[in-house]
């Protein structure tokens, strides 16, 4: 018999021994299926697991027919909060006696992402939970998939617009950000501090909040008050003829126009890296599940460049048929010094902080030389 089929087969019998030395009362309880929030007596404690690829950083939102659907979305009180002792799971305390309509949770529910968008299963379709636990309960609801998993190049496509559009890379840290408007029409969209954000969208590395203007309204010209919902800042007015979409930087000095940035295509994954070795050449060459992948000693050469919220990388593609495998990574300025060797699975976009001391993974989200 094969070595191998031979060590699986003990194994399993193995496993199966332990199987049924468990009491038929027990149940096997997975790390990531381990309550992580109290439970309180007048709230339901629903717990997600939260699909592949979740970031610690996500902003996790419950939708459905008790909260309105998607006018949840962006609503604090519909906010997950990460489990401090776990990378899988985020938790919501749920009020019935603010469900609308007489709605309750068997009415259907799903989770959103504002990076990753809709929960989806793994046939790509909606996903609908009907768990229906009552108040002072524990329940586990398990994701599959995020929307992003079937969007081209990872990037969700830009959204569908009633008419033009704000688009706004919103550098103030103001908790609150709101659009008034005055010109041809005074009030356009709402009275002070005028309307909230329509929704996000995450393009080439910078979050958009962005305003719908209104198919009606074009052609009008409106003065632009941004202000954080009226709580005593506000910035200069800001001329716009509504016959574009436009995409603006604001920050508490004020309002800039800028261009969006052009959609970056990458070969598959990509190693994003800041580089302050301070060489001349930078080659990135790896060893690993296929040794000189991407290139004999001293490795590929840089692909590009790409500027992701303000901090501009040299990135190298790794190229669509190398998604998974694990390799090795060593910088060099093409062999003549070079880096500790850095471990990476081609499975996501990696962003890294290389100096001549050595390699260091960041967030591009927070991250700022």
């Amino acid at each position: 018999m094969n070595k191998k089929i031979y060590s699986l087969l003990l194994a399993l019998l193995a496993f199966s021994g332990l199987m049924s030395s468990c009491s038929s009362n027990e149940d096997i309880v997975f790390d990531h299926e381990r309550q992580q929030f109290e439970t309180r007596a007048d709230r339901i404690l629903l717990e997600f697991i939260a699909p592949f690829g979740t970031t610690a950083s996500e902003e996790i939102y419950i939708t459905g027919a008790f909260n309105g659907e998607d006018e949840a979305i962006g609503n604090p009180q519909y906010l997950l909060t990460k489990a401090p002792d776990s990378n899988v799971k985020w938790g919501i305390y749920l009020d019935p006696s603010t469900f609308v309509a007489g709605k309750s949770l068997a009415d259907g529910f799903c989770f959103y992402s504002s990076t990753q968008g809709k929960e989806l299963t793994v046939a790509g379709e909606g996903a609908v939970h009907t768990d229906n636990p009552g108040v002072g309960t524990f329940t586990n609801i398990w994701g599959q998939r995020w929307e992003s998993y079937y969007w081209s190049g990872g990037e969700a496509p830009e959204p569908t617009h009633d008419g033009f559009c704000v688009y706004v890379d919103d550098q103030t840290g103001w908790d609150a950000l709101t659009l008034y408007m005055w010109g041809d029409v005074n009030n356009l969209n709402g009275d002070w501090p005028g309307m909230q954000v329509t929704g996000t969208w995450n393009h080439d590395g910078v979050t958009w909040k962005y305003f719908d203007l209104g198919e009606a309204n074009t052609g009008l010209v409106e003065n632009l008050i941004f202000n954080n919902g009226g709580n005593g800042e506000q910035l200069a007015d800001f001329n716009f003829t509504i016959d574009r979409n436009i995409y603006l930087r604001i920050t508490t000095s004020g309002v800039e126009e800028i261009g969006a940035a052009p959609k970056v295509v990458h070969d598959g994954y990509a190693v994003f890296v800041y580089d302050e070795t301070g060489w001349d050449t930078l080659t990135l060459y790896m060893w690993g599940d296929t040794n000189n992948l991407n290139g004999d000693w001293p490795g590929m050469s840089v692909t590009g460049e790409q500027t992701i919220n303000g901090v501009t990388y040299k990135y190298f593609d790794m190229g669509e048929a190398n998604t998974g495998l694990g390799e090795n990574l060593i910088f060099s300025n093409a062999g003549s010094n070079q880096l500790s060797d850095y471990g990476y699975t081609i499975d996501h976009d990696v962003y890294l902080h290389i100096t001549t001391s050595g390699v260091e993974e960041i967030d591009p989200t927070t991250f700022q030389p």
